[in-house]
């Protein structure tokens, strides 16, 4: 199972190895368990869903996603995933637009590769039977799942051609950045700079007022946008990034549960055994066991 990005602004993972940065996922998500909160990072990542149906939140915009549908996000996009109704699974390629050759100062790079990367070009990010990209994209998706699975020698070549493929066959159907609603990627820019400040600060006594103040918003206001947004309130979104912390410290190997509690910003250890369970089903000396 893909491992929960953390509800951080920014993902920290890293996806595959320096020399090649792509890793695959398969991730399984059921109604009722934790959502993939609001988040993203610098690779971008390309998804076929397998099965059942499931939301998509991307730069604030919903988008509802099913079976044999294709999902494409390029860097640095906000996305959340939340399954309202039915199990979810699907099959994720995170690789980074290096690997691509956006680092170097062709005119792929210049023209294609960079702009996307800076979201001066905005692809579809759903791809749904019926698109027209729909059959190609999902042929290429199905070869890079192939050369992956087999891993002959110089799949590595055939990843990368058919990801630069899958650019070229969305490119006509790109739009430019100033296509977009200037009023939601003001809020999409706003909930990034909440979520920015959330995980600089988790760890202190930090209250919803704190991030209202550093968003210039007032508390009443901010707590609406953020939910209206995020579809999670502030509060709840600080508390379940507090006790995925101290998961990951419990997997690291600590042990000292009242330590690790404290460390990731809660002061009442009563309260984080009662949260802990009912996030992760089962109180933190049994997920250090599990871990082991």
């Amino acid at each position: 199972m893909h491992p929960i990005p953390l509800p951080e602004q920014k993902e920290t993972i890293r996806h595959g190895e320096a020399a090649f940065p792509l890793q695959k996922y398969t991730t399984t998500l059921t109604p009722g368990e934790n959502a993939v909160f609001a988040h993203w990072h610098e690779e971008a990542e390309f998804t076929l869903v397998r099965e059942g149906s499931c939301l998509y939140q991307i730069q604030l915009e919903d988008y509802t996603v099913r079976a044999g549908d294709l999902v494409f996000l390029p860097p640095a996009i906000l996305h959340a995933i939340t399954v309202p109704k039915e199990r979810m699974r699907s099959d994720t390629y995170v690789f980074h637009m290096h690997f691509l050759g956006a680092d170097s100062r062709d005119i792929c790079s210049i023209r294609y590769l960079i702009p996307l990367m800076k979201q001066e070009l905005i692809p579809p990010f759903l791809i749904s039977k019926g698109h027209p990209a729909y059959e190609e994209a999902l042929n290429l998706f199905h070869e890079i799942d192939g050369a992956w699975r087999e891993q002959s020698p110089g799949f590595e070549l055939v990843i990368r051609a058919r990801l630069l493929s899958l650019l070229a066959v969305l490119l006509p159907h790109c739009r430019e950045s100033t296509q977009l609603s200037e009023l939601r990627t003001e809020h999409s820019q706003k909930i990034k700079a909440a979520l920015e400040y959330i995980a600089a600060h988790y760890a202190e006594d930090l209250s919803i007022a704190d991030v209202a103040t550093a968003c210039y918003f007032s508390e009443y206001h901010f707590m609406r946008f953020f939910k209206r947004c995020t579809g999670i309130s502030c509060g709840d979104y600080i508390k379940s990034l507090r006790l995925e912390k101290a998961a990951e410290h419990f997997a690291a190997g600590e042990q000292a549960i009242l330590d690790v509690a404290l460390s990731v910003g809660f002061h009442n250890l009563s309260y984080f055994y009662r949260a802990f369970r009912k996030k992760y089903g089962m109180t933190p000396k049994q997920f250090i066991q599990q871990s082991r």
